[in-house]
């Protein structure tokens, strides 16, 4: 594990926070809406397709390098257009540099988590769309920390324009120095945040300077099977992989693993994501984390091949990466390979999730729970005033 020192570790976030929207930026607004902006302030429109271009087209912050712009509006454009959304609290690196996790501070102390992965053909950055999560599934981090808020889109946008930057500097080694694939798989269930979360995709896949410009097919969207959103998301006309976060083919268990399948049960939920590859065309990711002795079993494996057999879906079946103290495990390597082999006989496409940055926290919330837990130490060790 390698700790980046050029981002300095923050550790003075407050012990209660009051969950707050951040201060309006451009990635808030579509290219009309930072026009309206702009002539409101008294400059002509297009200083707003400028300042846009610095952001999405050349992945540029500081307006003393906008020197298209003149110099006595260079400050307060950006002030108006570009505020600090994320402070950087800790970024840490493995894989040779290739993966990269990173930690925010958001203006209102709530903490939220980033990844970038690196591939020979591709750089792919995993986002999160809420601080924290309300689904309270018990073996992930980010579940048992509960909800604080969900993110503004600019707050969801400025992570991948971030990390973008990061690529395009070619500090990944052996990767292109462009972002290709955003994942909407870090802290929070981006369906329960539904409305940013489209916007957010809409700059995305918007070219230049309405946002970054990214194929559509190349966003995926997690969800635990919140079926009305599911069943909005296709009424979209987006071409976004929908992915869903299944880990178990039967209710008793599902319930237990995925506490909103006591509100939509395996079946209904299916159902849904049938549809959706319907109207899309897109090919289904079932995503099931694998835990020793829990979902792992031969006859769900054959169960879950049932429901799975000629449908457009895949599965990514996924090892778990434990949290501190947790009861739950990953499954053994030939518990996971009989599984993999059963879904295959069932003519069910099955991959195994590569494992990256298990030693920077790399599960979703770890690194914020760690961040949270050095801060409650420091504080305990204060003296009284």
């Amino acid at each position: 594990m390698t700790s980046l020192p050029l981002i300095p570790a923050i550790s003075d976030a407050p012990a209660a926070r009051r969950a707050s929207m951040p201060p309006q930026h451009l990635a808030d607004l579509d290219l009309a809406g930072r026009q309206a902006l702009v002539t409101g302030l008294g400059e002509p429109a297009f200083r707003a397709k400028q300042v846009s271009n610095h952001y999405f087209g050349r992945l540029v912050r500081d307006p003393q390098e906008m020197t298209d712009l003149p110099a006595a509006t260079r400050e307060r454009l950006a002030g108006q257009l570009l505020p600090q959304l994320l402070t950087p609290v800790r970024e840490l690196a493995c894989d040779d540099g290739a993966t990269r996790k990173a930690l925010w501070k958001l203006h209102d102390g709530a903490l939220v988590e980033s990844v970038l992965m690196g591939y020979p053909d591709r750089v792919t950055v995993c986002i999160s769309s809420q601080a924290g999560c309300g689904m309270a599934c018990p073996f992930c981090a980010t579940g048992q920390a509960g909800l604080t808020r969900n993110l503004s889109t600019a707050e969801i946008v400025d992570q991948a324009v971030y990390l973008a930057g990061v690529a395009a500097s070619g500090a990944v080694a052996g990767s292109p120095p462009r972002l290709s694939h955003v994942v909407f798989m870090g802290m929070g269930e981006p369906l329960a945040n539904y409305s940013r979360v489209i916007a957010a995709i809409r700059r995305l896949v918007s070219p230049a300077p309405e946002g970054l410009g990214l194929s559509q097919r190349h966003i995926t969207v997690s969800t635990v099977g919140l079926v009305p959103a599911i069943r909005r998301l296709a009424s979209e006309d987006l071409s976004v992989t929908l992915a869903l976060s299944l880990h178990a083919p039967d209710d008793d268990l599902r319930d237990e693993l995925v506490p909103v399948n006591q509100r939509w049960k395996v079946a209904e939920v299916l159902d849904a994501a049938w549809d959706y590859a319907a109207r899309t065309g897109r090919r289904v990711s079932i995503e099931y984390a694998m835990i020793k002795d829990v979902n792992d079993q031969p006859w769900r494996a054959d169960l879950l091949g049932r429901l799975l057999a000629g449908k457009l879906a895949h599965v990514n079946l996924i090892p778990l990466n434990p949290t501190p103290g947790s009861r739950w495990d990953a499954s053994p390597k030939p518990v996971e390979r009989e599984f993999v082999r059963r879904l295959r006989d069932a003519g069910v496409s099955t991959t195994v999730r590569d494992t990256r940055g298990r030693e920077i926290d790399g599960a979703c919330g770890q690194l914020a729970a760690a961040e949270d837990n050095d801060t409650n130490t420091d504080r305990a060790g204060e003296a009284p005033a």
